[in-house]
C-alpha cells in the first residue's frame, strides 16, 4: 500500500475525528493540511462544509431541550443541500465523515429523550429516531422505528414514504413500491425527495426532471410516472368508502381545471395520479367500462401523455 502523501493523512485524520464526534479536533487537522496545501480543493471544500455545520452548532440554543436540538440539527440538512449546491466540488469521503458526525449528534439527543421514558412511544419521536439511523446507514434499526412511527401514522406520507425508502434500502422492493404508492397519493408535497436515499425513487426522481417537470410539481408527477413506468406497480385493494372519496376528489379537480386554476402544473398531475389509481381498481374488478372512461379522460387532459404511454393504458 502506497505511504499517504501529509495532506491525506490530515485529511483521514480529520474525518476520523468528525466520525468519532470531534469537529472541532476535525476542523485542527484540516487547517493542519491546509498549511502544506493551501489550494487542495477536497481540504478547502471540507473546510467550508464542516464550518458550515459548525456555525449551525454554535447556535444552538443551550437551555433547549434535547428533543428540540436533535429535531432542529435534523431541520438543517434541508438547507445544507442548498449550501452544497452553490459550492464547488464533491467528496464523497467527506459527506459520509460529515454525515456521521450530525446524525450521530441528533441520534444522541434523541435516544436522551427515549431514555427519560415520557415519550417512549410518541410516533414524531420515533421518525426522527428512524431517520437517524437510516442516516448513518443503520437501515435495521432505522426500519424498526420507521416501520412503528408509519404504523401510528398512517395518513402521514412522510412517515410511509421515509418507511419505504429504508425499505428499497433494505432490499424489500415490493414493500417499497407500495408504500411510496401510498405516501405519494395521501399527500406528495409532505414528502422530502432530498431526505430520499434509494435508487428505486431516485431513478424516478431523474427521469421525472427528464420529462421537464420541476420545483413542486416534480412531488406530483412522481406518482404518475411511478405508475406508467411500473415504479409504483404495487398496490393494495380499496374499498367502498375509499373509491367513494377517490371519485369525489376526482370530480373536484376536474371541476378545479375547467375554472382554470392558477396552479394548474401541479393540479394536472394530481388528477392524473387519482385516474391512474381509479383505473386499477376497475381493472381488478373487471370493470372495462370504466377504464375506457378513464383511458379517454387521461387522452383528453393530457394527450402526449397518452401517446408515449398508450400500451400501459391500453
Amino acid at each position: 500500500m502506497a505511504e499517504l502523501s501529509p495532506v491525506d493523512g490530515f485529511i483521514r485524520k480529520a474525518y476520523e475525528h468528525l466520525k468519532e464526534g470531534k469537529p472541532v479536533e476535525g476542523r485542527k487537522a484540516l487547517e493542519d493540511a491546509l498549511k502544506v496545501d493551501f489550494e487542495h480543493p477536497e481540504v478547502l471544500y471540507a473546510l467550508k462544509c464542516l464550518g458550515w455545520w459548525l456555525e449551525k452548532f454554535a447556535a444552538l440554543d443551550e437551555d433547549e431541550s434535547a428533543y428540540s436540538r436533535g429535531v432542529n440539527i435534523l431541520s438543517w440538512w434541508n438547507f445544507y443541500y442548498v449550501f452544497l449546491d452553490k459550492i464547488e466540488g464533491n467528496f464523497d469521503s467527506c459527506q459520509y465523515a460529515i454525515r456521521r458526525f450530525v446524525y450521530s449528534a441528533a441520534l444522541n439527543a434523541l435516544l436522551d429523550v427515549q431514555n427519560d421514558g415520557e415519550l417512549r412511544h410518541d410516533p414524531e419521536l420515533l421518525l426522527f429516531l428512524g431517520r437517524c439511523y437510516k442516516g448513518l446507514g443503520d437501515y435495521e434499526n432505522a426500519a424498526a422505528y420507521l416501520g412503528k412511527a408509519a404504523g401510528w401514522r398512517r395518513e402521514d406520507a412522510a412517515a410511509l414514504a421515509e418507511f419505504a425508502d429504508v425499505k428499497a434500502l433494505l432490499g424489500d422492493v415490493s414493500a417499497a413500491k407500495a408504500l411510496f404508492r401510498e405516501a405519494f397519493f395521501i399527500n406528495p408535497q409532505a414528502v422530502n425527495l432530498c431526505a430520499m436515499e434509494s435508487e428505486l425513487l431516485q431513478n424516478l426522481v431523474r427521469y421525472t426532471a427528464k420529462e421537464g417537470k420541476e420545483g413542486a410539481a416534480i412531488n406530483e408527477w412522481l406518482p404518475v410516472y411511478g405508475a406508467l413506468t411500473g415504479v409504483f406497480s404495487v398496490e393494495r385493494n380499496l374499498n367502498r368508502l375509499e373509491v367513494s372519496k377517490l371519485e369525489q376528489s376526482i370530480k373536484a379537480l376536474e371541476n378545479d381545471l375547467r375554472a382554470g386554476a392558477k396552479n394548474q402544473d401541479e393540479l394536472l398531475p394530481r388528477l392524473l395520479n387519482r385516474y391512474l389509481r381509479l383505473m386499477k381498481h376497475y381493472e381488478k374488478n373487471n370493470n372495462a367500462a370504466g377504464v375506457s372512461e378513464i383511458i379517454l379522460k387521461i387522452r383528453i387532459y393530457d394527450d402526449k401523455l397518452y401517446e408515449r404511454h398508450k400500451n400501459y393504458l391500453s
